[in-house]
Formats: structure tokens, C-alpha cells, sequence
């Protein structure tokens, strides 16, 4: 797979080098070269497809320069495994895709594992070690750990702001046989994020030490989130008549981004349904309008490794024909001041218990009328995490508490012997040199 910056489409990479090294240099982010087809591979995927059967497809489609079919195969194997998102049918014409049924309930499960067991086979391949950086918030921290706890080719370094030291499984960290650092910095989030981005903004210490990323700066995290759209088709497809529309959180626009490279690569869908941000919203035609493609190229501030956004890679897809997006895309005005009753609504209507992104979701496709309408359409409402993470808001809502995994009832089980750092640049630098030993 070849791949580009969303600000010179002139320069290929590999996808190796886009994994390994994730940023490019001129501030953009990487994109696929050319728009994948998958048409014809996803004809072979039945309904009764396996999650691991599908991602091990969909790798050797757009992985094929890469690796084999059986290699392919193997890389879906080691990531998930038996783990698989959900699709329920709600009522007559509305499913739910539930994001949340990786090892630790988090959405960000999926990218991490298959993202692992891709860097673990091409270090593998190419004798080589590669280091990543990560924020070890309890959620994230222990969804990492998961992924890549267990590698002999990639090591982990979880930095932890204060306080935040915990969730990590001791077989996981590296004093035990795992592959998991852990530090905790004397600083808060932002402390950490601000260290992180130095960090990986030294291009002299990512190539001295081969440092990447997980989170959605780096495409490797990204390419797994198509997997989940062609899945759900997998299992409506057969009951689906009409027009099929996908209502998800904005986020970050990772799984947005996700499912229009989907669609581009040929899987049948009519559009998205999101909640409204100012980065993407609607204009006085009541028409989507992303407001940052306003913005020319060399005034932009460069990604940011630590808190990245995928509108970039919004706007490269519909460069070519902005009136495309207006037709997949309907941002709709949600109030965070109204999850509590959409989250009751979805339980009382449903029987189901959302998270507040989820509700978010669910109130844009409240708004968009779909829901409404006595038409054929489809509507698969994406569902991220656990809702268990947020009990306390739930129980508000809905007046019982979501049952707890057994996972998270060590998510506040405190790293033992934690090694304790200053916010500094000098103290990661001393901390990947003793990883290198």
C-alpha cells in the first residue's frame, strides 16, 4: 500500500514507513495513495463471517503488497483473536454496532490490537524494534496495555500523570516478561501531553529510537476502524431494503474518516449522521460545511501528534467534489445538556444503555428524522464504550447502574513499584535508553 500526506501528494511512502515513522514531516497525515477497492473482496463475506475472518480479508485486500493472504490471516488471528463488535437489531430498522467488546470495553481496543500485530509481523519481517509512546490514562493505559503487552518487537512506554498509575496487569509490564513501561510523571494530562509532543516533535529521537504512535495520527490505527463497517453489513445486509445511514460521535473523526474510506472503497451506504462541531457543521442552507477547508495549507498549524484530528483527511476525501459531502454527511446540533434524557430515552424506548457519546449520536439521528420516517432506510447506530465507565451517569438516567466487567474492577488496582519521573524531556530520553538495553 502506498501512502501520501494530506499536503504533497507527491511523495509516496510505504506502509511501513508510515506505521513506523507516523507524521510526516511537512504537518500533514498520511492518506492512502489511491482508493482502495474492496468490492470484490467484500462479496466473499457472508453474514455468518467471524470479526477475525473479515479483518484477515480486508488486510490482504489493502495490505497485499505487504503480506500474503496467510500472513494477512495470521495478523487478524494474533489481533482479535476471539474478540468481535455486536450488531443488534433494535426494532424493524434500526441496529446498534457496539464497539465495546474488545479486553477492556474501550472503542480504541480494535485499532490498538490490530495495529500491534501489524508492527509486531513487519519488525518481524524486517529484524527491527520499534518503541511506542502512549498516555496512560486508566481507560487508555489499560486498552494499550492489552495490545501490546504481550510483543517481543514493540515496546510500550505508558507515561502516566500523577495519580494515574494504575490499571496495567502486572503480566503485562516489563519487570515481569511483558512488554510494558511504566512512568509516572509529577504532572497532570496536559503535563503529560505537552511532554509527549515534545517528545515525538524531536525528529532526532524518533529516529534514534524508533518511535511511533497509536492513536489516529498514525494511519495503522485508522485502517482498522473500516473493518467495523463492512462487518455490520455483513449482518443487516440480508434484512436491509433501502437506503443505509450510520449515526456516530464526532470525536476526533476517526471512525467518520473510517467509514468514508469505506464508502469509497465500495461498500453501500447512504450517508452519516453526526452531532455538530465547529470544525464540521452546517452553512445557512442547511447544507455540511467543514469550516476548516477554508483554511489554505501553509497557514495551518502541523498535526499534533498528541491530540490528533482526522478532518484533514475529511477534506482530501471530498476535495475533488465538495458537493459529495453535503450528500454523506449531515451534522445535526446536539446539547450536552440533553444525553441525560436521550441516554433514558434509549433505555426506556430500547432497553439498552448508552455512554454520552453514543447519546450524542443518537440525539443527531433523532434530529435527522430517519428514525421517523416510514420509509425502507436503515439506520446502525455506533455504540463506543462500555457504558459501565460512565455508571454514575447512567444510573442518574435510567435508574440502575450498567453491570461492570470483570476487567474494570482493576482499572483502579495501583501499578505496584511504579517508577516516578519529572516532567521532562531528559527524563523520557533516560527512560528509552534503558529500554534499549
Amino acid at each position: 500500500m502506498d501512502l501520501v500526506s494530506t499536503r504533497n501528494n507527491n511523495k509516496t511512502v510505504s506502509f511501513y514507513e508510515a506505521v513506523t515513522n507516523c507524521m510526516p514531516t511537512d504537518g500533514g497525515l498520511y492518506i492512502p495513495k489511491e482508493a482502495l477497492d474492496l468490492s470484490d473482496w467484500a462479496c466473499h463475506l457472508s453474514e455468518t463471517s467471524s470479526f477475525t475472518s473479515v479483518a484477515g480479508t480486508l488486510t490482504s485486500a489493502i495490505l497485499k503488497k505487504e503480506f500474503s493472504p496467510a500472513v494477512s490471516e495470521r495478523i487478524a488471528v494474533s489481533a482479535f483473536g476471539n474478540y468481535s463488535p455486536r450488531v443488534r437489531q433494535l426494532d424493524e430498522r434500526l441496529f446498534l454496532l457496539d464497539l465495546f467488546h474488545g479486553p477492556t470495553g474501550c472503542h480504541r481496543d480494535f485499532g490498538f490490537l490490530w495495529l500491534a500485530s501489524v508492527l509486531e509481523h513487519i519488525l518481524t519481517i524486517n529484524d527491527e524494534k520499534a518503541i511506542v509512546l502512549g498516555t496512560g490514562t486508566k481507560k487508555n493505559g489499560q486498552s494499550m496495555a492489552a495490545a501490546f503487552g504481550n510483543k517481543k518487537r514493540v515496546k510500550t512506554l505508558l507515561i502516566h500523570p500523577k495519580g494515574y498509575a494504575a490499571g496495567i496487569p502486572e503480566k503485562y509490564l516489563a519487570e515481569n516478561g511483558g512488554s510494558i513501561y511504566s512512568v509516572e510523571c509529577d504532572g497532570d494530562i496536559k503535563d503529560v501531553e505537552n511532554l509527549k509532543r515534545a517528545v515525538y516533535l524531536d525528529r532526532n529521537l524518533v529516529e534514534k529510537y524508533g518511535l511511533t504512535l497509536a492513536n489516529t495520527v498514525n494511519i495503522g490505527r485508522l485502517l482498522p476502524q473500516i473493518f467495523f463497517y463492512f462487518f455490520a453489513f455483513t449482518r443487516f445486509k440480508k434484512h436491509s431494503f433501502g437506503e443505509i445511514y450510520y449515526a456516530l460521535h464526532s470525536g476526533n473523526y476517526g471512525n467518520l474518516s473510517a467509514g468514508l474510506f469505506a464508502w469509497k472503497s465500495g461498500l453501500s451506504l447512504n450517508g452519516f449522521i453526526t452531532d455538530s462541531t465547529p470544525e464540521l457543521s452546517v452553512n445557512k442552507d442547511g447544507d455540511c460545511f467543514c469550516k476548516t477547508m477554508e483554511i489554505p495549507l501553509p497557514q495551518r498549524s502541523a498535526a499534533d501528534p498528541v491530540s490528533p484530528s482526522n478532518i484533514e483527511r475529511l477534506e482530501q476525501i471530498f476535495e475533488i467534489s465538495p458537493a459529495i459531502m453535503k450528500a454523506l454527511i449531515f451534522p445535526k446540533t446536539v446539547d450536552p445538556n440533553d444525553y441525560k434524557e436521550l441516554i433514558r430515552k434509549a433505555y426506556q424506548r430500547y432497553g439498552i444503555m448508552i455512554d454520552t457519546s453514543t447519546a450524542a449520536a443518537y440525539g443527531a439521528a433523532l434530529k435527522s428524522k430517519i428514525l421517523e420516517n416510514k420509509g425502507p432506510e436503515t439506520l446502525v447506530l455506533i455504540s463506543k464504550d462500555h457504558p459501565a465507565f460512565e455508571a454514575d451517569i447512567i444510573e442518574d438516567a435510567c435508574g440502575e447502574k450498567p453491570n461492570q466487567p470483570e476487567y474494570m474492577k482493576g482499572l483502579d488496582r495501583p501499578i505496584k513499584n511504579v517508577k516516578k519521573i519529572q516532567a521532562s524531556k531528559k527524563e523520557i530520553e533516560n527512560m528509552l535508553q534503558y529500554m534499549e538495553r
